[in-house]
């Protein structure tokens, strides 16, 4: 029996079994459960058996991504204990955004929409926490800064698209991307890079809006690094974060994309961070809460080599390391199966670092003059 037919007759079992006498939740509550835009691609040895595969590991797929979307990057590691669920109990609706297909082949972009309930029901059984209430929604301006010196204008190509090309809508932080209005003068983008109120000041007049993040993308071809400044509030509060991203092979199209989706990452990082944990207490003296890293400059270099077992543990040490309050300027180097390459600044370096890991689950050494970053799980 076909993927398809198995979701219709369980999507038709589960609505049957529900009843029509069965409250639901509102529409905006479980807007999250969709997982949207979602590429799925399988070669098999027709065309219909790689649909089906393409259906059956893409559903799989698109269920990690959801419970990575609503489950504190400090929780992944607990997410191993709903590891047995299957995507096909969960599935609610498929629905195709584009498809294409060969004798042989299956590629197609699609939306999977999961049971909120069930969803929630198998977190909680486990003692997961979750978010799954959206965030008000934020403005994000994408901005290109090029040039010596440097000029600052509304984007429409590699950094714009891959804001627009994520799922924008159901992520627990919203998004509307616009562009960066000619009012908006040189001597503001500057004061959002600045952490200088008065810039912000500008944009919430200009957009009507308290909600706007300027996104800035400064490509250094020459450097082969992609600097991005995420300036603003957010629906947490003040916003001020600086990483940089290494353009491979001059493919600044991977590097932005990898940005965009590390930024909105942090964003719906931070928004989970204050509904599962509250507010983290804010170093004296500063204005902005301690999760949103600093561009000051301060802190110093550090090096390490991370080394993990799978893309699914590298992916959730990367998120704690993005998710520590201090860390900046973090750039991602060569990447293989087994390890990864990063610099970064901290204050206090390596040792200070070391111990704000550890509360996290990580273990930084020393070894042969160097740092090796570890899971401890």
């Amino acid at each position: 029996m076909s993927v398809g037919r198995c979701l219709a007759i369980a999507i038709a079992l589960w609505t049957a079994a529900v009843g029509p006498s069965t409250p639901a939740l509102s529409a905006s509550a479980d807007v999250a459960y969709t997982v949207a835009n979602y590429p799925v691609e399988a070669t098999a040895a027709n065309a219909v058996a790689a649909k089906d595969q393409a259906m059956a590991d893409g559903q799989q797929a698109a269920l990690r991504s959801l419970l990575k979307r609503l489950v504190p990057v400090t929780a992944y590691k607990r997410l191993s204990t709903v590891s047995d669920l299957k995507a096909g109990d969960l599935v609610s609706g498929v629905s195709v955004r584009s498809e294409r297909n060969s004798a042989t082949d299956y590629i197609a972009s699609l939306d999977f929409s999961f049971q909120a309930d069930a969803v929630r029901s198998a977190l909680s059984r486990q003692g997961i926490p979750f978010v799954d209430q959206q965030a008000p929604p934020v403005t994000v301006l994408t901005v290109l800064q090029q040039g010596n010196p440097p000029a600052a204008g509304n984007d429409s190509g590699l950094w714009r698209r891959a804001w627009t090309g994520l799922d924008l809508k159901h992520t627990i932080t919203p998004i509307t991307v616009k562009d960066l209005k000619p009012s908006i003068q040189a001597d503001t983008v500057s004061a959002m890079l600045a952490g200088d109120d008065k810039g912000l000041r500008a944009l919430t007049s200009d957009y009507g809006t308290g909600l706007v993040v300027m996104a800035v993308a400064e490509p250094d071809v020459a450097s082969k690094k992609l600097t991005v400044t995420l300036a603003g509030r957010d629906a947490v509060g003040p916003l001020l974060l600086k990483r940089t991203y290494r353009v491979s092979d001059g493919d600044l199209d991977y590097a932005s994309q990898l940005a965009a989706v590390v930024s909105l990452g942090v964003l719906e990082g931070r928004w989970k961070a204050i509904k599962t944990a509250g507010p983290p207490q804010a170093a004296p003296g500063a204005d902005m809460p301690v999760w949103a890293a600093s561009t000051s400059g301060n802190g110093e270099d550090v090096n390490v080599v991370v080394e993990f077992s799978s893309s699914d543990q590298w992916d959730q040490m990367r998120g704690q390391l993005l998710d520590t309050p201090g860390v900046d300027a973090l750039n991602i180097g060569a990447v293989t199966e087994s390890s990864a390459d990063i610099s970064l600044k901290y204050p206090g370096g390596a040792r200070g670092l070391a111990n704000a890991l550890g509360a996290r689950g990580l273990s930084l050494t020393g070894a042969e003059g160097a740092w090796v970053l570890r899971s401890r799980y």
